[in-house]
């Protein structure tokens, strides 16, 4: 298990909150991703390990672990909701082919947010920017 992980879990005892296999094991699973899968996938994911977890249950904790600020919500046009487990500021390139969705930084981005402040009087409190593009995987298949 990842120190991100324990980290996490630590934080949850503190609040209280109780630490069940099914918790853990959808924590570590988010926490561990790397494409921000949906409640669904998750819930596929687990499922051979925990046949009686239903996907409310999924729902519930990943809501949970939003209002502890250790998950956030991506949501696009197609209806279906992301997690991300990585809360700090960064952005994502979604492929338009397939959909996956990689993390970026680029520090200079933090301008746009001082400019936008100074242009509009505006106190900026948050920025999510998506890029679109064909991911390297897709492009392949189409030479």
């Amino acid at each position: 298990m990842g120190s991100g992980v324990q980290h996490a879990l630590e934080q949850l005892k503190t609040t209280g909150v109780r630490i069940t296999p099914q918790r853990h094991a959808i924590l570590t699973y988010l926490m561990e991703s790397m494409n921000h899968p949906t409640a669904d996938e998750i819930y596929r994911a687990l499922e051979p390990k925990f046949p009686s977890m239903s996907v409310a249950t999924v729902y519930n904790n990943l809501k949970m672990f939003m209002e502890a600020g250790m998950v956030r919500e991506l949501t696009y046009g197609d209806n279906s909701s992301r997690f991300d487990a990585n809360v700090t500021d960064h952005y994502h390139i979604i492929c338009q082919e397939c959909g996956k969705i990689e993390d970026f930084s680029y520090p200079s981005l933090h301008e746009v947010e001082r400019k936008a402040e100074e242009e509009t009087g505006f106190k900026v409190h948050g920025l999510r920017m998506e890029l679109y593009g064909i991911c390297g995987c897709c492009a392949g298949k189409k030479h």
